[in-house]
C-alpha cells in the first residue's frame, strides 16, 4: 500500500525503552495466551494504530541480559550482541489501569512464544516502541481484514474502533475451532473461520463478494500467503492498490 494516500497517515514515534513487569497471564483459547504488563515504565505509552508494532526483547544469555542495559533501539549498528526481537501487536492499553495487554500465540518455537508459555505474575519483559503507527481515517464504509492467529490482535483492535455505520468483512486463519475468539464491534461485522487444516484461505479469499462502497483491505499472513492474497485481492477482486495494505507477520520456514 502506497502512504501517498491521504486517508493513510504514518505518524513516527519516538522510540523508548521499557522494562514492565507481568500482572496477569490469561489462556484466551488453547493457543493463545494473554499477556497483561504493567509498571512505571508504561507512563506515557503511545499506540495510535490497531497494526502497531512494538519491539519485545529476549535475553537467553548473559551475554544478552547485559546488552538490555544498554541496547540502543532504531539504531544502525548490527555490531555487538544483541537479544532476540520479536514484533507484536498492542492489543490493550489502558493507561489509567497502567495495564498493556499482549497476545501471544504459543507455537512451540522462538524466544516470544517460548517466554509466554513459562510467564507468570512477577517476571519482566523489556520491549520498545512502536516506532510508528498508520492512521487510517473513518471515510471509508466497508472494511476487509484477512489474517491468521498472529493477526488476531490487530484485527480485534480495529473492528473495536469501527463505528456503528460501517461494515466489516473478517477471514481468519485458525488451527482448529477451539481458537475461534468473541470480537466485538459496534459495526456490521461478518466473520469466516477457516480451518488451516480442512480449508485454504486463498481459496476461500477468491470466492467471496467484496463490501460494497469505499473499501480498505488488511492482510496479514505468512508473508508469502499475505503476497498471494493481495494478488487476488487486485487482480481477480478489482481492488484499488492504494487501499490495500498487505504484511508478512512471519515466514514459513523453507526446510
Amino acid at each position: 500500500m502506497k502512504a501517498d494516500n491521504p486517508a493513510i497517515q504514518r505518524v513516527m514515534h519516538e522510540i523508548k525503552r521499557r522494562r514492565l513487569h507481568v500482572l496477569r497471564v490469561t489462556d484466551l483459547t488453547p493457543r493463545m495466551r494473554r499477556i497483561t504488563l504493567g509498571g512505571p515504565e508504561l507512563a506515557g505509552f503511545l499506540s495510535q494504530g490497531a497494526d502497531d508494532h512494538i519491539k519485545l526483547l529476549f535475553a537467553s544469555t548473559p551475554e544478552q541480559q547485559a546488552a538490555l542495559q544498554t541496547l540502543v533501539l532504531g539504531g544502525t549498528s548490527d555490531e555487538g550482541v544483541k537479544p532476540d526481537m520479536r514484533d507484536y501487536t498492542p492489543r490493550r492499553i489502558d493507561l489509567d489501569a497502567g495495564e498493556l495487554d499482549i497476545d501471544f500465540v504459543l507455537h512451540g518455537d522462538g524466544p516470544a512464544a517460548t517466554w509466554a508459555a513459562q510467564a507468570e505474575p512477577g517476571q519482566f519483559l523489556h520491549l520498545g516502541g512502536p516506532r510508528s503507527s498508520t492512521l487510517v481515517a473513518d471515510v471509508f464504509d466497508s472494511y476487509w481484514l484477512i489474517g491468521d492467529e498472529t493477526a488476531l490482535p490487530a484485527i480485534a483492535r480495529r473492528l473495536e474502533e469501527l463505528p456503528a455505520n460501517r461494515r466489516a468483512l473478517v477471514v481468519i486463519e485458525i488451527e482448529d475451532d477451539a481458537e475461534r475468539q468473541p470480537l466485538t464491534s459496534a459495526a456490521d461485522v461478518d466473520v469466516t473461520w477457516v480451518n488451516r487444516h480442512r480449508q485454504d484461505l486463498l481459496s476461500v479469499v477468491r470466492g467471496m463478494t467484496p463490501p460494497s462502497g469505499a473499501l480498505y483491505a488488511w492482510i496479514a499472513t505468512e508473508a508469502g500467503l499475505s503476497r498471494h492474497v493481495r494478488k487476488v485481492l487486485l487482480e481477480e477482486h478489482g481492488l484499488d492498490e492504494h487501499l490495500v495494505k498487505a504484511a508478512g507477520y512471519w515466514r514459513q520456514d523453507p526446510h
